[in-house]
């Protein structure tokens, strides 16, 4: 008898165990979402500079459109270009 109340006892679970527990799940869950969400983000970013590397126009292209009136383009610019057209 004293045996069992013995196994018994030893099978209970606190609440604040089960709520120690939760907290250690929850917290792995939300690390692993963080460590998953920074690589995918590295990974995306990696591909997007490989496109845009691709895609970039050429400094001479750019200097052609001022007829060598200056080295900076700004927004201005940009902005009278697109309402020139």
């Amino acid at each position: 008898m004293l045996n069992e109340i013995n196994s018994m006892a030893a099978m209970y679970i606190d609440p604040a165990t089960t709520s120690y527990i939760i907290q250690i799940v929850t917290a792995v869950v939300i690390g692993l979402g963080t460590i998953i969400g920074i690589c995918w983000s590295k990974i995306r970013r990696a591909f997007k500079k490989k496109e845009k590397e691709i895609e970039a126009i050429d400094a001479s292209e750019i200097n052609a459109l001022h007829d060598g009136e200056k080295d900076v383009i700004t927004a201005d610019d940009l902005l009278e270009e697109d309402s020139d057209k």
